[in-house]
């Protein structure tokens, strides 16, 4: 049986991944910042006998992202699959936010992606296989207007994603960069805008999982869902 460790996992994004995961016979290891949230997707996910575990942790500091990364580590005796998920989307113009506004978006966005990555993937390295999956954003590669900050750390976070895979291209580890565009989850909360028009996270989720099952000799560098019409 396989396992996968997946961030920021109780909502959205994280959350369609993890039930696609789990229902696909993965074992999994997922941490979100609410113990209620935690709980109510392991009772979800219980039914599909796959190993689950939950821990506690806001990513924006990196003791908890290391204590779940020692848990998961434990846990797992081979780390098939990252998620580096966990992020947020904090809205303002560079010049007149508070600092907190970037410091808070680099330390969620980007540095608890590095040390993630860095530490699965050294277990990745060694074993010779694995494959770790950067969701990103259409920010990475655009510029979105009033969201200054967001841009730059998801931009760092894509230059992270392709560094990271030519580095373990040869101990046989794939990284892919997900860049999704408008997608339903809880920054929509209270849109007017007609829920269809988004892309849903199952079909990240959905995306994700096809890429998974490619043959051995295939990385998929990069990939970007975005609304129809938007």
């Amino acid at each position: 049986m396989k396992n996968a460790v997946i961030t920021g996992a109780t909502k959205g994004i994280g959350k369609a991944i993890a039930i696609k995961l789990a229902v696909s016979g993965y074992n999994i290891a997922v941490c979100a910042r609410t113990e209620k949230d935690l709980i109510a997707l392991q009772k979800e996910l219980e039914p599909t006998g796959v190993q689950i575990l939950t821990v506690v942790a806001d990513c924006s500091r990196k003791a908890d992202v290391m204590n779940f990364f020692e848990k998961a580590k434990a846990a797992f005796t081979t780390i098939d699959v990252l998620v580096n998920n966990a992020g947020v989307f904090l809205t303002g113009n560079i010049l007149d936010e508070d600092d907190n506004t970037f410091e808070l978006q680099q330390q969620l966005n980007l540095n608890s992606t590095y040390y993630f990555s860095k530490y699965f993937g050294k277990i990745m390295r060694s074993q010779r296989y694995g494959h770790i999956f950067n969701i990103c954003s259409i920010a990475s590669v655009q510029t979105i207007e009033n969201a200054g900050s967001y841009s730059v750390t998801k931009t760092a976070m894509l230059s992270l994603n392709n560094v990271l895979r030519k580095e373990l291209a040869d101990y046989n580890v794939k990284v892919t960069a997900i860049l999704p565009g408008s997608t339903l989850t809880a920054s929509w909360e209270g849109t007017t805008i007609n829920p269809d028009k988004f892309v849903q996270p199952e079909d990240i989720a959905n995306s994700l999982y096809s890429i998974l099952n490619l043959s051995s000799g295939v990385n998929v560098d990069e990939i970007t869902l975005t609304p129809l019409k938007f």
